[in-house]
């Protein structure tokens, strides 16, 4: 199995956002030397929720900073960009890394974001489907043009020319069913982000697989985004995930401002304003710690053998071959999210990367129970 980091970057009141970004990239400086295999960047724009607004721009400086790590996103929000543009920035970017790429890609779930952006939320389905195959075509044809509902591009090539054909190394995240049959089409794999209950996401995944297959494609496996929390005893490890993913509870309605149901009224959205009642309990003592404990459970949380065992059973039902920990959540002090990577790094990661029983890919297993509620707790 292959294992990964990523530099999320959530801003602290009081303090220069320069500061917080360099404890962040000093961690994300680490990835490489501790023996990580990828290196992933976000994109958020706007409140602080994760200060990262340029994925590619940030990858393209870890370029020049490694050798050997696969450089990725999660993701890229294809209805804010230019298409033609975000093609050539990953050209250049496959040519800097010499092929060290690969790129999920999403549609953002935040009206600040959109509205920042001026791009009209209820479209943001259809402009990241047309999006996506702009982009696959551009990258895959050294000559192409499109006539589509939102982009009209006249006769054109993408130069300097990607050396390694990096649209083989798409995935989508959060995949709906109106456009998962033109992500599989695309031969785009799948990227999830460990919002819920294990059996839930494994039945996602396995629909998405299903649609794959019935339009001629051999899905890859799923890549998986977790948080950690390692550490010597189970309790200290539970303390820490609770602590502060309990405060990234926070961070994601301030950003998102799920609680109030806005998005119940967004075409598109619809489901999302069903969390309305969910985040609105975050205000009740009783609720709150409920919730936070069900987020932690769904999370890697303990010993370095506990974390071993969790993951061989989130491949077993996922079939993941690529798993992406953040370390670093809820602004928790650099020195514990430091040893928090550490730890795994040591104790961990060379189990889960040359143990033949992490083998990947495996044979998904059969899911037996009721998956619990929706969460969701993006990146």
């Amino acid at each position: 199995m292959r294992i990964g980091t990523d530099v999320s970057v959530l801003a602290e009141p009081g303090r220069p956002d320069s500061s917080v970004m360099a404890e962040h990239l000093a961690l994300a400086d680490l990835a490489e030397p501790l023996g990580f295999d990828s290196l992933f960047a976000l994109e958020h724009h706007f409140t602080g929720y994760s200060m990262s607004p340029s994925p590619l721009q940030l990858l393209s400086y870890y370029a020049a900073k490694t050798s050997r790590i696969t450089l990725g996103t999660c993701v890229i929000v294809l209805p804010w960009h230019d298409p033609v543009r975000v093609a050539e920035q990953i050209a250049y970017l496959d040519l800097l890394c010499r092929g060290r790429c690969m790129f999920g890609f999403g549609r953002g779930a935040a009206s600040a974001e959109y509205a920042g952006f001026r791009i009209p939320m209820e479209e943001a389905r259809p402009r990241f489907a047309e999006a996506a195959q702009l982009v696959t075509r551009a990258l895959r044809d050294e000559v192409f043009e499109w006539d589509g509902e939102f982009y009209k591009i006249p006769r054109m090539s993408i130069r300097p020319r990607p050396m390694s054909n990096p649209e083989r190394r798409f995935y989508a995240s959060s995949v709906s069913p109106e456009s998962a049959e033109i992500m599989a089409k695309l031969g785009f794999g799948m990227m999830v982000i460990m919002q819920n209950e294990w059996q839930k996401a494994a039945a996602d995944i396995q629909s998405y697989r299903e649609i794959a297959i019935s339009v001629g494609h051999a899905p890859t496996p799923p890549v998986i985004l977790t948080n950690v929390a390692c550490a010597p005893s189970r309790a200290e490890a539970q303390e820490r995930a609770t602590q502060f993913l309990g405060a990234k509870w926070d961070s994601i309605d301030a950003h998102y401002n799920f609680s109030d149901g806005h998005l119940a009224n967004v075409k598109g959205y619809e489901s999302y304003g069903k969390m309305a009642k969910t985040y609105a309990k975050l205000k009740d003592p009783v609720a709150r710690q409920k919730m936070n404990d069900f987020y932690v459970s769904i999370q890697i949380v303990g010993t370095p053998d506990d974390c071993i065992q969790q993951l061989g059973e989130l491949q077993r039902l996922t079939g993941t071959d690529h798993v992406v920990c953040d370390f670093s959540y809820g602004r928790m002090p650099p020195d514990k999210a430091e040893l928090n990577m550490r730890l795994f790094a040591e104790r961990v990661m060379p189990v889960m990367q040359r143990d033949a029983a992490f083998a990947g890919p495996v044979a998904v297993a059969e899911r037996t129970g009721r998956p619990q509620a929706d969460v969701f707790a993006p990146a």
